[in-house]
């Protein structure tokens, strides 16, 4: 039996929930997305949200609440969402791209300081940052924050990881939290846009009553509700699954996994390998297993072209190179074992 490379986490529990919301004939934004801002509040501890229809329009809403000026530049990651680019450029702005880190998948202080030093027009300077936590990993956040840039932090991908007891989403101007199909948590679109601190809390409560074609219909919103609520046990699997992982990597020896900082706490979002050889090699001795192996960067700027690769050499080397290997809470035990074999016996 084929084993994909990504699976949504959908259990009985959110197909009841949507169900629910069928038959009461409420599927537009209204009392399932309240309750999911609720019972987000609680774990999340942010001022005020916005439960929205997609992270889209969430990065739409956070550029323009900055309220920065025509053409300036956005920092952003060269292993960023593809969609950033066209919202940046939708908005009249302008897209900064970073390098990430040699042994990381992450922009960090040092890239963003290089791009920002790099950009050669005053009407183009960046005067803010979008850092999307690529894979769920984190750089070291302080230093981020030091550079003085507005930060729009999004932790679709890092819900639930840390950095010294610090969960990711709590350094941001705004946060985003992506509800779609290969986020953390998925509700199969959708996303909320949250400030932490009341001073940011403030422009977006001052952002005025939103059209319900911009809300997060009751439909996602049921389902995502379920999944907030089995946090613990979809990531207590995934870390079960991920030392099974870890443990045949270190055995095969060849392929590199990314380095963090020591006091980073992975939510296991991904397993990726930085591959020595080309992916079409590796790709094609898991389909021979049964087993799908795919680019972790494929819808990024870097893979798509869309960055010079000697402006950002070593995250497009990584956008060519990093192999992601199934890991979600459904995968079985067998499975899981089926793919730790892989990993070890990789050519």
């Amino acid at each position: 039996m084929l084993i994909e490379v990504s699976s949504p986490t959908i259990r009985r529990k959110e197909m009841d929930a949507v169900l629910t919301v069928l038959v009461e004939e409420k599927i537009g934004p209204g009392e399932q997305a309240e309750r999911l801002i609720q019972a987000a509040r609680e774990r999340l501890h942010f001022d005020h949200c916005l439960a929205l229809r997609s992270p889209a329009i969430a990065l739409f809403f956070a550029l323009k609440l900055l309220d920065i000026p025509p053409r300036s530049g956005v920092a952003i990651s060269a292993l960023s969402p593809a969609y950033y680019v066209r919202v940046i450029e939708d908005l009249g702005l302008t897209a900064v791209f970073c390098d990430t880190g040699d042994a990381s998948a992450c922009m960090d202080a040092e890239t963003i300081g290089a791009a920002v030093a790099g950009v050669a027009s005053s009407d183009e300077a960046v005067r803010a940052v979008a850092l999307h936590h690529t894979l769920g990993f984190m750089p070291d956040m302080e230093r981020v924050d030091a550079l003085g840039i507005p930060i729009i932090e999004d932790c679709s991908t890092a819900y639930m990881s840390g950095l010294g007891g610090k969960k990711a989403g709590s350094y941001g101007v705004f946060t985003i939290l992506g509800l779609e199909e290969r986020d953390m948590l998925t509700s199969g679109g959708g996303a909320l846009l949250y400030a932490c601190e009341r001073r940011n809390a403030t422009a977006l409560r001052n952002a005025g009553a939103l059209p319900p074609e911009y809300g997060l219909p009751d439909m996602n919103a049921a389902m995502a509700l379920v999944q907030l609520r089995e946090t613990e046990k979809n990531l207590q699997r995934r870390a079960k699954i991920a030392e099974l992982y870890v443990q045949s990597a270190m055995r095969q020896g060849r392929h590199k996994m990314f380095a963090h900082p020591e006091n980073f706490e992975y939510n296991n979002y991904a397993f990726t390998l930085v591959l020595e050889t080309g992916m079409k090699d590796v790709s094609a001795y898991a389909k021979r297993k049964e087993i799908v192996v795919g680019n972790a960067f494929s819808k990024t700027p870097a893979a798509l072209g869309l960055v010079k690769q000697d402006r950002c050499p070593a995250a497009c080397s990584a956008g060519l190179r990093t192999a992601l290997f199934p890991i979600y809470p459904r995968l079985g035990d067998t499975d899981a074992a089926r793919v730790a074999k892989l990993i070890q016996t990789l050519p």
